[in-house]
């Protein structure tokens, strides 16, 4: 165990101001939004290039005593992981995997087997985010109780752990992208963003992970199960569960088609329909074969997205986004 008590939401170079929240089971006030979600830096200047924003963050993260990284497994996440270990050494950095109905499995075991590789211990401490109203509910800030739910779990295992911080694989993107209730969540727990703090771009992120040789450079984005149930249709471990299955198996008939897709999702839509979405390049290929999408099961209809795949479609569907911004 690290020692050292926690102290979230700093760097010991860079304070953020700490935020207070108030409720549990409805979108919370922050009592100041400026303050609640990361901010640009100035580490962010265009006039640096991407290696020194590389630079920036191996620097900021050398600053922190240890560090714990609420790490999912995706690009962002893995790629801070890895500059955490470089910059502290892994006797200093953990890693926890927040498991639950919307983590799929085969996410979990991959997870664990990078930290590993990096020679970090390795968490999957159980979160329940379906015990949270707000959450089950679905309407656009859902993802506000989810990261809520990570944080109360993850902090409190820094904590005991003796550890200094716990940070998130947000970066400079999705600073900017205007749509993250669970970024203010997690900086209004005390998270720190250190990715977006260096001004990092996904762009950035994977190309500097391909230079380091990891092997999630090229990984496709992987949200929570929940990301596939559109919002005002409630979220239980069954709807999850239903998700999970029909792409696994629409996966696998693809594959077997010989049909090379990379980003797939089966989205219930409500009402006992599923739409598929695909990468775009792969939507004609699909179309001509109407039997492949007989692999997605338990849904009355189900019917392809012309549109192809992109990442939050279902934010598309809100009728007044900016209230969840």
């Amino acid at each position: 165990m690290l020692t050292g008590g926690p102290s979230f939401g700093t760097y010991p170079e860079y304070p953020l101001k700490r935020v207070g929240l108030r409720c549990r089971d409805r979108l919370c006030e922050v009592t100041s939004q400026a303050q609640a979600t990361p901010q640009a830096t100035n580490a962010a200047d265009r006039d640096s290039t991407p290696a020194d924003r590389v630079g920036t963050l191996l620097e900021r993260l050398s600053a922190l005593p240890s560090l714990m990284v609420a790490f999912s497994g995706g690009a962002d996440s893995a790629f801070l992981l890895a500059a955490a270990v470089r910059a502290l050494g892994p006797e200093r950095v953990e890693a926890a995997t927040a498991v639950s109905p919307s983590l799929p499995r085969s996410e979990l075991d991959r997870a664990r087997e990078f930290a590993e590789g990096l020679g970090v211990a390795h968490h999957a401490p159980t979160t329940d985010e379906l015990s949270r109203e707000g959450y089950r509910a679905n309407a656009g800030d859902r993802c506000f109780f989810c990261k809520t739910e990570l944080m109360s779990v993850v902090g409190p295992l820094a904590a005991a752990r003796g550890i200094a911080a716990v940070a998130t694989g947000t970066n400079a993107d999705d600073i900017v992208a205007g749509f993250r209730p669970g970024i203010r969540a997690a900086a209004g727990a005390g998270a720190i963003t250190p990715l977006a703090d260096a001004g990092l771009t996904k762009t950035e992120i994977r190309a500097a992970s391909k230079d380091w040789g990891l092997a999630t450079w090229d990984k496709p984005a992987a949200a929570c199960l929940a990301s596939r149930i559109a919002y005002g249709v409630e979220v239980t471990s069954t709807g999850l569960e239903r998700v999970a299955a029909a792409e696994q198996a629409l996966r696998g008939a693809l594959a077997a088609a010989a049909i090379p897709v990379r980003n797939l999702r089966v989205r219930d839509m409500g009402d006992d329909t599923a739409k598929v979405e695909i990468d775009a390049d792969f939507i004609a290929d699909v179309a001509g074969r109407p039997n492949l999408l007989a692999a997605v099961e338990g849904f009355a209809e189900v019917r392809l997205d012309e549109h192809g795949f992109r990442s939050g479609a279902m934010n598309e569907l809100l009728p007044n986004p900016e209230r969840y911004r």
